[in-house]
């Protein structure tokens, strides 16, 4: 380094005549639409369980459904390879209600970083982008697991359990086929609305009146639907008989005279209420339900 004003003064004017320049510029994002919201939705959505480890979770899946919109995001090369970097901890949602929703607000976040670096002004930081999908990765895939695989699969599986029940294959195909392009449809959904909404998207999905009116109905509609599996595909029958002044009675033909499958509905209802008092332990009232029967059928009550 020369201590000469007038050499240091014509290094810089060689500089710019030979096009030099020590202004590293980044430049400006591509705007997002709505086809690389389906893009990163269908990478996350179709790769959501293949490259599945245990020190990263599903955090490739991710990454990966995030390659095309963050390509179009971050034209400098080191910028991007942070972008893959952050994207590569640890990760694991659900994928329609967590996934879809952290898809959007993730790329809402990105969006707004690119375009503070590139125009020069303090950019969203990277330990705000990642907490962000940690803090809220647990709370939306509790949603998602009840919903999904509590609800909406039961109701396919109970609207289609005739078919398989005549032994028609349909029977056996048509809930999962259904409730693939239904988790697919409201899995975009999610994501266009966290992308509009940013970070903000999680709190209209939990405590939101529109949201919390369909998580109600589903449930609605959930209980429904195995109130009905319970009165068809449950049977227990008594085979307890007794007789008064010399007529037979048969106690199975008296119960349904009152109420056709009352005992099956006793049996859930126990079932119910046992949960509701000792919490969800299957195992243990699978046995004593067991156990139960085995008795009662032992005195040929049932």
């Amino acid at each position: 380094m020369s201590d000469n004003p007038t050499a240091a003064s014509k290094k810089d004017e060689i500089q710019s005549e030979t096009g030099e320049t020590t202004d590293h510029r980044i430049p400006q994002p591509d705007p997002i639409t709505n086809k690389d919201l389906m893009k990163s939705w269908f990478g996350w959505w179709w790769a959501n369980e293949i490259p599945h480890t245990f020190d990263r979770m599903l955090a490739p899946s991710f990454c990966f459904g995030l390659i095309p919109t963050l390509q179009k995001l971050y034209k400098d090369k080191d910028e991007l390879a942070k972008a893959f970097q952050r994207h590569l901890l640890f990760f694991n949602t659900q994928a329609t209600w967590g996934g879809g929703t952290l898809t959007g607000v993730t790329i809402s976040l990105e969006e707004a970083r690119a375009k503070a670096l590139a125009n020069g002004q303090e950019p969203i930081s990277e330990d705000m982008i990642n907490n962000t999908k940690v803090g809220l990765m647990g709370p939306l895939a509790g949603i998602g697991d009840s919903i999904d695989s509590g609800t909406i699969q039961y109701i396919f599986i109970a609207m289609f359990l005739p078919f398989a029940k005549q032994g028609n294959f349909l029977g056996a195909l048509l809930p999962f086929l259904c409730f693939a392009i239904a988790t697919f449809t409201y899995g975009y959904y999610f994501t266009k609305m966290g992308y509009s909404l940013g970070r903000s998207a999680a709190k209209e999905i939990m405590t939101g009146g529109r949201m919390a009116g369909i998580i109600d109905g589903l449930g609605i509609l959930g209980l429904y639907m195995m109130g009905i599996l319970a009165g068809q595909y449950i049977t227990i029958r008594s085979y307890l008989k007794f007789s008064i002044s010399g007529k037979v009675f048969n106690l199975n033909s008296i119960l349904n005279e009152i109420l056709p499958g009352l005992l099956p509905l006793v049996a859930v209802l126990l079932v119910y209420w046992y949960f509701q008092r000792q919490g969800l332990k299957i195992t243990r009232a699978l046995l004593y339900l067991t156990g139960a029967l085995i008795v009662l059928s032992i005195f040929y009550i049932i």
